[in-house]
């Protein structure tokens, strides 16, 4: 991805915010804003953002999960199907 083409001032994005969020929503890529030179800002569409969410969302499942091997909490397969087949049945009574 060449972000060079994706970089822009803050002035341009206050002279052509309509266009800028159409090109964000068929382009799909982020927008870089600057101010007096310096990054400042990310703009993405929302369907962008909620993929990002989404993915950040996955991300800390699997970290939590990878924590909780490392401590050892873990369990086989036989005792986790047990206690699921017993909560099955209690829930039945």
């Amino acid at each position: 991805m060449n972000f060079t083409s994706q970089i822009k001032p803050i002035s341009y994005l206050k002279a052509n915010a309509a266009e800028v969020l159409e090109t964000l929503a068929h382009s799909r890529e982020p927008l870089v804003i600057t101010q007096n030179g310096e990054a400042k800002a990310v703009l993405q569409d929302v369907a962008s953002y909620n993929e990002t969410q989404e993915t950040m969302a996955l991300l800390k499942v699997l970290a939590l999960g990878n924590r909780e091997i490392d401590e050892g909490k873990v369990a086989t397969a036989d005792d986790v199907f047990t206690r699921a087949r017993k909560r099955g049945r209690d829930l039945k009574e």
